[in-house]
């Protein structure tokens, strides 16, 4: 059965366009028009992944987005106006995948529909009880990174990460005590470099800072090295 997209857009034509063109790529897409019939959509479950628009009738995309992560850890694609930087970083603060600003091309669209999909399939097939993946369990201090399950926990609690937020803790603690430039990262992270592009990355490094760090201001886990990229620090407290 082909994957579920839910398109969350008010513009009837935009709407239009892209039900085609995402039907076309051999996707089953339902639109909604407002908020409240996308969250009803998202109750209901069968919903692959989330195209949101911020710019709702009724509420705001950001509350609706909310609002999903409290029930759902479906992939969202948030669409912004060129210049809500406001809003793109918020968005992936409480829980998007990915963003794309208006205007955009449609093929731009659907390379990262079908790229948090691809993660989201990946990540659902990981295989969770040979050898190697036990082996794979990834312990720093408080800090617990456990690949098999994709999950983090500090002190026990688990720590709030999208599916690519904890691709990247994960690529960084693989490669503990390295520096990491955003190009490595992408590589490490299978190329997907429209990430670095839009420099999100390193919203997503605050993120997983929010999560693992005991104060993220002055993070201890994950270092920034000024012109140089990422590292991931030992620390066994």
């Amino acid at each position: 059965m082909p994957d579920h997209i839910l398109l969350v857009e008010d513009d009837p034509r935009l709407a239009e366009m892209l039900t085609e063109y995402l039907s076309q790529a051999a996707f089953r897409v339902t639109h909604a028009s407002n908020g409240r019939a996308a969250l009803e959509h998202i109750t209901a479950g069968d919903v692959d992944a989330v195209i949101l628009d911020l710019m709702l009738p009724d509420m705001d995309g950001l509350d609706v987005c909310r609002q999903l992560r409290a029930v759902s850890d479906i992939p969202v694609l948030m669409l912004t106006a060129r210049g809500d930087a406001i809003d793109r970083i918020i968005g992936l603060e409480i829980g998007a995948d990915d963003y794309l600003p208006k205007p955009f091309e449609p093929r731009e669209l659907l390379a990262r529909v079908r790229a948090i999909l691809r993660r989201r399939v990946e990540h659902r097939h990981q295989p969770d009880n040979t050898p190697q993946r036990a082996a794979e369990f990834l312990r720093f201090g408080r800090l617990e990174i456990d690949p098999a399950a994709h999950a983090a926990r500090l002190d026990g609690v688990p720590c709030e990460l999208t599916a690519y937020q904890f691709d990247l803790l994960l690529v960084l603690a693989r490669h503990a005590g390295r520096v990491l430039s955003r190009d490595s990262l992408m590589e490490l992270l299978k190329g997907e470099a429209m990430e670095a592009f839009d420099r999100s990355i390193d919203v997503h490094m605050s993120r997983i800072r929010a999560a693992v760090e005991d104060d993220p201001k002055k993070p201890r886990r994950i270092i920034t090295v000024r012109g140089a990229g990422y590292l991931f620090a030992k620390v066994q407290d």
